[in-house]
Order: structure tokens, then C-alpha cells, then sequence
């Protein structure tokens, strides 16, 4: 086994900072969620509003949108923070502007999903392009790292 040697380009910077960017968006959802779960009256321990009640009002179906958009994120966001921190290394700018389309992706997903109309949060599905661009730069990263490229 051979070892290889990781430099950071300086450009890494960006990464790092789509990183940070990242962690703003996630507690905007959260603070969303604790608003809502507030306003709309479904006390903690509960992760949602339970489903038959849900179904009879609005407000506990509104805060299950709002809460869903926010698990949704969190359900990809370790792949998300891979894949940028890997693919990052190779090629930072890319990485970064990838990130960045899957985060607006995240925020349309969110306000669309937000509104109670679970179709709506289809207007972030654009965020996929980021991911899928994250993804190849990884791949990248990973076949010259390997020598394969």
C-alpha cells in the first residue's frame, strides 16, 4: 500500500466556506421548525403533529410540512458535507458552486414544502444538480487520488 500525500489548494477556502453557509441554512430550518411548533401549538417531545389529528387540522398538517422540510435536509446532509469536503480538494471552486446550488435547493425545497402544499416543495429539486456535480467532483477526487486519473 502506498501512501499519498493531500495538499489543500488555497482555493479550499471556498469549500470551507460553503461549509459554514451550510450551517446558517440548517439553523434557519430549525429555528422555522420551533416558530411553527410554537405558533401552531404541537408541543416537544413530539417529532410531529400525530398523523389522524394532522388530518383534521390544518395547523398540525402545516406543521408537519415545515417539520418534514427540515428532516428531509438533515436526512442528506452527511452526504452533502462528504461529498463537498472530498470533491472540495480537487476541485474547491466547483465544489463550492455545487454546494452552493444544493443549499438555494434546500431553501426553495423548505419555503415550498413550508406552505403546507407538499407538491410545492418540488420548486428545489434543482438543488439535485449541486449534489450530482459534488458527487462527480468526488468521484474525481477519489480515481486521482487512486492514480486512476
Amino acid at each position: 500500500m502506498s501512501l499519498s500525500t493531500i495538499i489543500v489548494p488555497s482555493e479550499y477556502s471556498y469549500v470551507i466556506g460553503t461549509f459554514v453557509a451550510s450551517a446558517f441554512v440548517l439553523q434557519w430550518m430549525g429555528f422555522r421548525v420551533t416558530s411553527a411548533r410554537k405558533r401552531l401549538g404541537v408541543e416537544l417531545p413530539s417529532l410531529y403533529a400525530d398523523a389522524a389529528e394532522a388530518r383534521k387540522d390544518k395547523d398540525k398538517h402545516l406543521f408537519n410540512c415545515v417539520q418534514r422540510g427540515h428532516q428531509n435536509t438533515i436526512e442528506s446532509y452527511a452526504q452533502f458535507v462528504g461529498f463537498l469536503a472530498i470533491g472540495g480538494l480537487k476541485h474547491p471552486p466547483l465544489a463550492s458552486a455545487g454546494g452552493v446550488v444544493y443549499l438555494a435547493g434546500r431553501i426553495a425545497f423548505m419555503l415550498g414544502y413550508s406552505t403546507g402544499d407538499p407538491s410545492r416543495r418540488r420548486a428545489g429539486m434543482f438543488g439535485y444538480l449541486g449534489l450530482i456535480t459534488l458527487l462527480g467532483t468526488t468521484i474525481s477526487t477519489a480515481l486521482s487520488i487512486g492514480k486512476f486519473l
